[in-house]
């Protein structure tokens, strides 16, 4: 499993009120309510994380994420693992990013968190390497093992479901909201989700959009929704279920 060793492009951004904000998607990267709270609630506990980590039969866990932006997401379930997991298991993270930050941007994204700085500063240190090329990285005594794949999230989804390695426990379905990032959310993706899917895969997302839950319900998924966060009304998260894949 390889990443490009070509950046496509480095992300734009504008700094707003202190927050990084996505130029060429007119968006935020994280909710300005708060958007180490969202991550918790959005994809933390919507994919039960804590509950299924303290009772873990396995050896490994993968988390499959759409959209690395600043790495929150990825710091937030590092910290959840760690307080969580046993001590002999290791959790694999694999995110998709078409337009890595800069160093630069990442580090200043992720000074709005001190308390993850004892997470963040590992992945800092290996960052430049990660996003040119290397394959993954091996963080918190080696309990974590982190992979970013650079580039379109179905192409990066495709080339895992290519490859020898074991099912996604958990789906973070991130990256830029549907209307703003329409190239992203498409059948292809979903299709791809499903293929690396077993039926105890959950999956998350902040999305509540109809185009969203057709496509996942098409692909195999069972939807449901809850309140979102903060100003979010709605949100989705549900499991792997190919007995609901549209005929």
């Amino acid at each position: 499993m390889h990443s490009s060793p070509n950046i496509p492009q480095p992300a734009q951004i504008a700094w707003r009120h202190g927050q990084p904000y996505a130029l060429a998607f007119d968006d935020v990267y994280f909710s300005t309510d708060n958007g180490l709270l969202e991550t918790a609630y959005v994809f933390l506990q919507g994919n039960d994380l804590a509950r299924r980590w303290q009772v873990l039969q396995t050896q490994t866990f993968t988390i499959a994420e759409t959209g690395f932006g600043s790495g929150l997401n990825f710091l937030c379930a590092a910290q959840l693992w760690l307080a969580n997991a046993p001590a002999t298991a290791r959790l694999h993270f694999i995110s998709v990013e078409k337009y890595p930050l800069s160093l630069a941007d990442i580090s200043q994204a992720l000074q709005l968190w001190p308390t993850l700085a004892a997470l963040s500063a590992p992945l800092l240190k290996q960052y430049i390497q990660l996003i040119n090329g290397m394959p993954s990285v091996m963080l918190y005594e080696q309990r974590i093992e982190l992979t970013v794949l650079i580039g379109d999230a179905s192409a990066g989804l495709q080339q895992l479901a290519s490859s020898a390695m074991p099912a996604v426990d958990a789906w973070f379905l991130d990256g830029f909201a549907p209307a703003r990032n329409p190239a992203m959310w498409q059948p292809a993706l979903f299709a791809q989700m499903a293929a690396l899917s077993t039926p105890t895969t959950t999956f998350a997302t902040f999305s509540s959009a109809g185009m969203v839950r057709r496509g996942l319900t098409a692909a195999g998924f069972s939807v449901s929704k809850k309140p979102g966060f903060g100003k979010k009304r709605e949100m989705l998260f549900g499991r792997f279920s190919a007995k609901h894949a549209a005929a």
